[in-house]
């Protein structure tokens, strides 16, 4: 059995869990998330939890696959559990002299360097608020109940420009460590 699968999900105050037709569907206050559950894995929601067990007569999966969707539907739907109750938030930062960011509603206008600027489209599940103060760098604020969405946004974003280790410019996570290189008149002896 995977250590992961093996750990029972709380379900908070607030939040539905509903099971049918092999997949999972949760209801919360920051949306409705749904996820496909592979037959070799047993899903019970009672007494507040949902728990998941590895379905020993399904046999056209081997052990080691059925161990591997067990921790990984687990962890799928704790993702959307957490995510319809509090929700998941990333802030990435703009490095560099003259990188700008703008929104209009769920448009984001990126000026990076380059001949024109760019502008992304967000899908509406996910909420955006860009910052420009004075002598700061530019902030994109995103929010969305669904990890898996917030992560692939914010890695397409950050493929437009990604941290240079020499002078550290481009699109960086707030709090990220950039490792840094030093420049070709240090190696010279």
């Amino acid at each position: 059995m995977s250590r992961i699968g093996k750990l029972p999900i709380s379900i908070p105050a607030g939040v539905t869990v509903n099971f049918k037709d092999d997949v999972v569907t949760v209801k919360g206050p920051k949306g409705e998330l749904s996820q496909y559950v592979n037959p070799a894995i047993k899903v019970t929601i009672e007494d507040g939890h949902i728990s998941f067990v590895e379905n020993e007569e399904t046999m056209q999966y081997d052990p080691k696959q059925r161990h591997a969707y067990h921790g990984l539907y687990r962890a799928l739907v704790n993702n959307m559990v957490v995510g319809v109750s509090e929700g998941y938030k990333k802030e990435m930062e703009l490095v560099g002299v003259g990188y700008r960011v703008s929104n209009q509603g769920n448009v984001i206008e990126l000026s990076l360097g380059y001949t024109h600027p760019i502008f992304i489209q967000l899908p509406p599940e996910v909420k955006v608020e860009t910052k420009s103060e004075r002598n700061k760098n530019p902030l994109i604020l995103l929010e969305s109940c669904d990890k898996q969405l917030l992560g692939q946004i914010c890695a397409k974003i950050r493929s437009f420009r990604k941290p240079e280790p020499y002078k550290g410019k481009g699109i960086k996570f707030v709090g990220e460590i950039i490792r840094r290189k030093s420049g070709k008149a240090a190696g010279a002896k």
